[in-house]
């Protein structure tokens, strides 16, 4: 209700209402573009192709709203920029160079922007020629190398728009740009997921209890993971009073806010791509084989007793991508050193060497609460879905993604709010 009543008093303002109506035109032409499909492929063999919806495919279909099962112009919707953004961000760490770069502000990071952008079309062409002449290749009409080079510019340029898409969302309208085309996607999956519970009700297949626990499950998940992303331990920082010239500077209290969830859904991102690679390359092979046999009954989500060994390596990938995309964010020892020369320290604490060693254990004891959560939401939906015999449309990384996509668009919504007022104060 009250991000209702938030939306609500947005709306009667109007520069916010302007940039609301904006996001919303962009997120249209991204659904609009999402049902135009790529010339030069045979609908019939495509479907045929995706009769089940496995492998790291799954994701892309999901970023996707669909469209990669479709084969439309966005088919390769945002990931390569979201692939290119996370491997500039790495670089960042291991290369002095792009190090010192994002440490220039604004100039810097409009640098590593622009490298992101370069790496993104790269990446997506990359990625184009894979589908092309490896997954889709049955479907193509014709394989000679001017229809595949149509078929891979195409896709290129339907990511690349996606790409400029998101940078005027962050620019004109409000909410990350990029967050907001996947939370599109998958948003639009859900008349589809309402449509296929209907069909159960009618035919019997499900009854009106298991349709309740599946809303409560659902209810819970989500309060779960809005309680999670909001969590924070905060640090107390007390500040020494200090005299420059005839005025006092310090004495004030704060804190360091550690988010409970640091790593956001990056971990289950890393996670499912690792796992479901195997179940990619059984789209190479031929489906009688003994290995794409062996894969699909142990290694697949969907197999038996497959589905019980990926919901163990998968808790474990996550944890261990937990704690590792963790410590890439989140430096005790940078942030300690920031506190010491600001004449900074945390109350019963050294600074120094204590202070590091303090930061990284309160950090190590909630990311592996943030860890077990992140786990817990990714694997329960594929758990009850092969205890309860449904087929859900909706995975604990779909959930994730929406509610925390949806959280700070609200807050950034609340702030452009706030900013409006101080600027009407100060007239």
């Amino acid at each position: 209700m009250e991000m209702i009543r938030t939306v609500a008093k947005a709306w009667n303002i109007p520069d916010i209402r302007k940039k609301i109506i904006f996001t919303l035109v962009m997120l249209l032409i991204f659904r609009i573009g999402s049902q135009i499909p790529v010339p030069g492929i045979d609908r019939e063999i495509l479907a045929q192709t995706f009769d089940s919806e496995t492998g790291l495919f799954a994701l892309f279909n999901l970023f996707s709203g669909g469209a990669f099962s479709n084969f439309t112009i966005f088919a390769l919707s945002i990931t390569p920029y979201i692939t290119a953004s996370i491997i500039l961000q790495l670089l960042t760490i291991a290369v002095p160079s792009l190090e010192r770069l994002a440490k220039e502000g604004t100039e810097g990071r409009k640098k590593i922007a622009q490298y992101t952008r370069y790496l993104t079309v790269v990446l997506a062409i990359i990625q184009a020629i894979g589908v092309s002449i490896g997954l889709f290749r049955q479907a193509l009409i014709s394989t000679d190398v001017f229809s595949v080079a149509v078929i891979v510019l195409v896709l290129t340029a339907g990511t690349s728009f996606l790409m400029w898409l998101g940078e005027q969302i962050n620019e004109y309208g409000i909410g990350n740009g990029i967050s907001l085309i996947i939370f599109a996607g998958i948003v639009s999956r859900l008349p589809a997921a309402i449509q296929e519970i209907w069909v159960k009700l009618q035919d019997g297949s499900m009854s009106i209890v298991t349709l309740i626990i599946f809303v409560l499950f659902c209810v819970l998940v989500i309060v779960g993971i809005i309680e999670v992303q909001q969590g924070q331990r905060r640090i107390p920082v007390q500040y020494a009073k200090r005299v420059v010239g005839r005025k006092m500077y310090g004495g004030q209290a704060t804190h360091i806010p550690l988010k409970v969830n640091q790593a956001g859904v990056i971990p289950v991102i890393f996670a499912m791509s690792f796992l479901q690679f195997p179940l990619t390359i059984t789209y190479f092979m031929d489906s009688d084989s003994g290995a794409a046999a062996w894969i699909e009954k142990w290694l697949s989500p969907t197999g038996t007793p497959g589905v019980w060994v990926y919901a163990i390596f998968n808790i474990v990938l996550i944890i261990f991508f937990t704690y590792f995309y963790t410590s890439v964010t989140f430096n005790p020892l940078e942030v300690a050193q920031n506190m010491k020369a600001n004449g900074g320290f945390i109350p019963g604490i050294r600074p120094g060497k204590a202070t590091v060693e303090y930061l990284n254990r309160v950090m190590t004891r909630i990311t592996f609460v943030g860890a077990l959560f992140l786990a817990a939401v990714a694997i329960l939906p594929t758990v009850v879905s092969q205890l309860g015999g449904l087929n859900f449309h909706f995975g604990g990384t779909s959930l994730l993604i929406a509610v925390g996509v949806a959280l700070d668009t609200m807050k950034q919504l609340e702030q452009q709010m706030v900013m409006r007022n101080y600027q009407g104060f100060l007239k």
